[in-house]
């Protein structure tokens, strides 16, 4: 479970074909949309968030992740009823946060996933409430154990997310 450095010649990039990079993120907003109207304990997870760090490591590519993150947020608030621009920012933060990442420390191991997406689920929450609070003006609340648990359930999802993403990658 270390996280290695590696240099720039031993990172492998990755990309995913063109119906995979447009179904999986479409698929993963209408998931998240639909199942916490049926499933209310769903809500603690969220699958854009997970295939924004996925798709952010595996490419390897700053701009690809911060286009990859801003898009899929965008599409998921527009299914909610929030103000349009709130996983916008948080996930285009992530997904540049990740992908940049994903070049310097060896993002193919199963407990550095683990722990890169309680990270980054953190960062998301911590950015998507100071705009809410800050820019927005909403009224929300903050729980540290809330937020960390949420982190851990979405990191054991998001080992099984990356495992599929893995099956669709393609090398460069």
């Amino acid at each position: 479970m270390a996280i290695t450095y590696t240099s720039g010649e031993q990172v492998e990039v990755y990309r995913f074909s063109l119906p995979a990079t447009i179904l999986i993120p479409l698929i993963a907003v209408f998931i998240q949309a639909w199942l916490p109207l049926r499933f209310h304990f769903f809500t603690i997870f969220d699958l854009p968030l997970l295939v924004v760090i996925g798709f952010a490591t595996a490419r390897r590519n700053p701009l690809a992740g911060l286009v990859t993150g801003g898009l899929i947020g965008i599409l998921q608030d527009a299914l909610t009823h929030q103000p349009i621009g709130l996983y916008g920012i948080s996930k285009t933060v992530v997904g540049f946060g990740a992908s940049s990442l994903g070049i310097k420390l060896d993002v193919e191991n199963i407990g550095a996933r683990f722990l890169l997406t309680i990270f980054f689920y953190v960062v998301h929450e911590v950015v998507y409430f100071m705009i809410a609070r800050g820019l927005v003006g909403l009224r929300m609340a903050w729980s540290w154990p809330h937020e960390l648990l949420s982190g851990v359930a979405n990191a054991l999802l998001g080992v099984l997310v990356f495992m599929l993403l893995d099956r669709v990658k393609q090398r460069t």
